[in-house]
């Protein structure tokens, strides 16, 4: 690593030793000093990582038949329902997959409502779609919720 100070008490950025004098900016930490260019560079190499990664789990995304055939294993019955929700996962992440390469076209955004008796697994579909997919999932009772200002839990104690 760099020294600090020159000579003449100038500082030196820690990581590429230009002078402050040829650098816009210089921040200091602790013990230790990053130019701007330095600054500029990891936040390039962060981003390429970034953007590999992301691309990486998009593209490890099940196509729908593996979709089903994973909810097959949890929910008995409900084929339709499982064919359907298999696509619309899928269409959902190439949708999002193409948000930042689509110039002109717009995807339209579908959204799915599950509608049936207790016990009939819709709960269970979800469930198991955001364990698959490894993102969040919560469970909110809505029969407590009534409009703003009037007695009852309000819709925002869910989120």
């Amino acid at each position: 690593m760099a020294r600090a100070r020159e000579g003449g008490g100038s500082l030196k950025c820690s990581f590429c030793g230009k002078s402050q004098n040829d650098v816009r900016k210089l921040i200091a930490g602790p013990t230790v000093y990053i130019c701007d260019e330095c600054i500029e560079l990891c936040n390039d190499i962060i981003a390429e990582e970034w953007q590999e990664e992301k691309s990486r789990e998009i593209r490890s995304l099940p196509k729908p038949v593996e979709v089903k055939a994973l909810l097959d294993q949890y929910v008995v019955g409900q084929e339709r329902a499982k064919k359907i929700l298999a696509v619309a996962v899928h269409n959902h992440y190439k949708r999002i997959e193409a948000g930042s390469e689509v110039g002109e076209v717009e995807l339209q955004k579908a959204n799915i409502l599950l509608i049936g008796p207790t016990g009939s697994g819709k709960t269970l579909l979800a469930q198991t779609l955001a364990k698959m997919l490894k993102v969040p999932f919560t469970i909110a009772d809505a029969t407590t919720l009534t409009e703003a200002g009037y007695v009852g839990e309000d819709v925002e104690n869910i989120i």
